[in-house]
């Protein structure tokens, strides 16, 4: 039985900590915070909830893989799923208004035929076929397997396999970015591309540089679908921490560690800031780059030729909003309300410019969830927008998100009962991420830019988990973290990911 300690309380940290908890070890957690979940933080005050990070959820069977690893109880005996219908309403800039359905690729068409025109559902199934094999091509080693020394071939190739388009004195050319698939496969369609583009920027991800190989963000979504967690997904922390407690994981928190020990050349235990240590076999570290690298006192952990660590990432202005009167009958869960100006909107985003567009892409949650709300005469609503990391919040900016979502919102102001607010200080608060950035999930090609670092490290016993580590940010890719760095740990060197 070795010795292992945890520093952070995310999801990935949790869930390396029931897996190897199983496996006979004695793990105890470190969390600077008073509570566990990290992104996964919750508001809760005069009967309402409301998900500060993360509210749905995509590829439940990361989850579902936790529990059955780690108990007799499945993960739907401990928290209740619903799939999102319809997954989304988008409401186009020029009001074209869409209904996609969840988990079928036939209903998206029809459902793009009927708002866009004939023709536009082809287009986008043409897109998903392609998309389909980007994602075959690279689920295994950007999801599954550790990353190996040799990743570089992962950041040299191009995966998503597009047509080629005529040029000019019969040249070739295929697309690169996710942007140049929308010019060159979705048939000039502002609004297809817009819902294409859309599906990067929600993730921090500048489109106009993602690489094609983007395409697998949609190809998951649309085909495995989105689910919602009765209470908010603040449900399913709790849910991973209570089995943690049932593996007998130990958690601390409150605890800050300041220093990883390093003796012999390995890593073997952690400092912390009241001066206390603690011994430990092995170290996993969920916490952001600059955090561990602050506790490395100048020790490179980083293995010769491994993917660098991602900076400068966006973060999130989130406005939770509580209102009186009940949530209208057909409401969609989720709506997507997307910029007028897109150009300003990504060079405000990623340019030298940051700021605040005029015209910001906001996504409206309005769940349908007794357990969020007082009861059926009030409603919760989340305004998200993905913003730049540092960017100071004013009033007025939140006056614009609020001005943007009463357009499907009617008598907002009037139903408004109060709202909170949070900004980037408030995720690097809460993540210890600089300037709040949010990690984005792993990509293949762009010469491995969208790579993150392996979970192991130079520094023998030490391992990095969560989204700040291979295979990157998301909820189901913090599960998948953990499932990496448990094997690596039990299996040792030699394991290759799951079966």
């Amino acid at each position: 039985m070795a010795r292992i300690v945890v520093i952070g309380a995310g999801m990935g940290a949790m869930t390396a900590a029931a897996r190897l908890a199983v496996a006979g070890h004695r793990v105890v957690v470190y969390e600077r915070g008073r509570t566990y979940g990290g992104s996964l933080g919750v508001v809760e005050r005069d009967g309402f909830v409301f998900d500060t990070g993360p509210s749905l959820l995509q590829l439940p069977a990361v989850y579902r893989d936790v529990f059955v690893k780690t108990g007799k109880e499945s993960l739907e005996q401990c928290v209740q799923l619903s799939q999102v219908e319809p997954a989304v309403r988008h409401v186009f800039a020029d009001g074209t208004t869409t209904d996609l359905p969840n988990a079928s690729r036939a209903g998206v068409g029809e459902a793009l035929d009927a708002a866009l025109g004939s023709g536009a559902g082809a287009r986008w199934a043409a897109f998903m076929n392609r998309a389909r094999e980007t994602w075959d091509r690279t689920r295994r080693p950007l999801l599954e397997e550790p990353l190996y020394p040799n990743w570089q071939v992962l950041g040299a190739r191009e995966p998503y396999p597009a047509v080629p388009h005529k040029r000019l004195l019969r040249r070739e050319r295929r697309a690169a970015t996710l942007s140049e698939i929308g010019g060159l496969e979705l048939g000039g369609d502002a609004r297809l591309l817009a819902l294409l583009e859309q599906f990067a920027l929600a993730q921090g991800l500048d489109p106009r540089t993602a690489p094609a190989s983007a395409a697998v963000l949609p190809y998951m979504e649309q085909t495995f679908g989105t689910w919602s967690v009765r209470g908010g997904l603040r449900a399913l922390a709790t849910a991973v921490y209570e089995r943690c407690l049932a593996r007998r994981v130990e958690f601390v928190f409150d605890a800050a560690v300041v220093r990883i020990v390093e003796k012999d050349g390995r890593a073997a235990g952690v400092e912390l800031a009241d001066g206390r240590t603690a011994d430990a076999d092995f170290v996993v570290a969920g916490v952001a780059p600059t955090a561990l690298d602050a506790m490395l006192s100048g020790v490179n952990i980083r293995a010769e030729g491994d993917a660098p660590a991602r900076s400068g990432l966006p973060s999130r202005l989130t406005v939770l909003l509580a209102l009186s009167g009940a949530r209208p009958e057909g409401t969609a869960h989720r709506t997507v309300l997307h910029s007028a100006d897109r150009l300003d909107e990504l060079d405000r985003l990623f340019g030298e410019r940051p700021g605040l567009p005029a015209s910001p892409t906001v996504t409206v949650l309005r769940p349908d969830d007794p357990d969020v709300t007082p009861d059926g005469a009030h409603e919760a609503v989340t305004l998200t927008v993905t913003v730049p990391a540092h960017l100071e919040v004013s009033p007025a900016d939140v006056e614009r998100v609020m001005s943007r979502a009463e357009s499907v919102i009617p008598g907002l102001r009037e139903r408004l009962l109060w709202h909170e607010v949070r900004t980037p200080a408030d995720v690097a608060e809460a993540t210890g991420a600089d300037g709040g950035s949010v990690p984005v999930p792993a990509l293949a090609a762009a010469g491995g830019k969208l790579l993150h670092p392996a979970n192991s490290t130079r520094l023998p016993g030490l391992f990095a988990v969560g989204g700040w580590s291979h295979p990157g940010g998301g909820l189901p890719h913090a599960g998948m973290s953990g499932a990496l760095v448990a094997g690596l740990i039990v299996e040792g060197p030699e394991f290759r990911g799951s079966q």
